[in-house]
């Protein structure tokens, strides 16, 4: 049996994974699937003041609220910055990290440096501080790669603003530790917004593909799960 914790990306919440939830559990696997402050059951602890920091202090103190050991940490999107952070927080409770089609950074680097592109959101930010998610575009993008009506319906319905803070709070990554762990980066091969590119995985680390949209735990949560499985291992 693995302990997954999987990390939401930007707008979501934790019912994004409910897809996954089960199929990991029905295989015999512990989950937890928390939403971040400011989103789901936090959404009312949105406020200009929750960043990437806020974020990986939930992480963190989840973990070892729940003495949780031998985690695959899974970050969906910007998690990526979540889970890189957690990373090298507490090394020595990671047993492998999943960037799911997820930012990458490097030490120092915030949101807007992984996805320059991420800038403009910045600057449409509503009262200075908070982002509304982006609006449905036509297939095969959609809403986060969701094309499916009622999907698109479920899905907007968790969505909430992102805090600006989130998007330019720099990733401190200073623990040499946590470059031993283990590293698997699944990649949503379908269309991407103009703007958005991936960086090249270094070498050495695993990389997996699924032929869909960029929220890929809704559209393919069986396949998915698969892959989560397999990091696991």
């Amino acid at each position: 049996m693995a302990t997954f914790l999987l990390v939401h990306g930007a707008w979501h919440s934790g019912r994004s994974w409910d897809r996954v939830v089960p199929l990991l559990e029905s295989a015999g696997h512990r989950v937890l699937a928390p939403s971040l402050t400011g989103y789901g059951d936090q959404a009312h602890l949105l406020s200009p003041e929750v960043g990437l920091g806020t974020h990986v202090d939930d992480i963190v103190g989840l973990i070892e609220a729940e003495r949780l050991d031998d985690v695959v940490l899974v970050g969906h999107s910007y998690a990526g910055m979540v889970i890189s952070g957690v990373a090298h927080r507490v090394p020595e409770r990671i047993a492998h990290l999943v960037f799911l089609d997820a930012m990458v950074p490097e030490d120092g680097e915030a949101a807007v440096d992984v996805h320059p592109v991420t800038k403009q959101l910045v600057d449409l930010a509503v009262d200075g501080w908070r982002v509304p998610p982006m609006p449905e575009q036509p297939p095969p993008l959609g809403l986060f790669g969701v094309t499916d009506p009622e999907d698109v319906a479920w899905l907007r319905s968790m969505l909430s603003d992102q805090p600006v803070r989130c998007l330019l709070e720099p990733a401190r990554l200073d623990n040499p530790a946590a470059r031993t762990i283990p590293r698997t980066h699944i990649h949503c091969l379908a269309d991407r917004p103009a703007g958005i590119t991936r960086r090249p995985v270094p070498a050495g680390e695993r990389v997996r593909e699924l032929p869909t949209g960029h929220d890929c735990m809704i559209t393919m949560p069986a396949e998915l799960t698969e892959l989560l499985v397999e990091a696991a291992r």
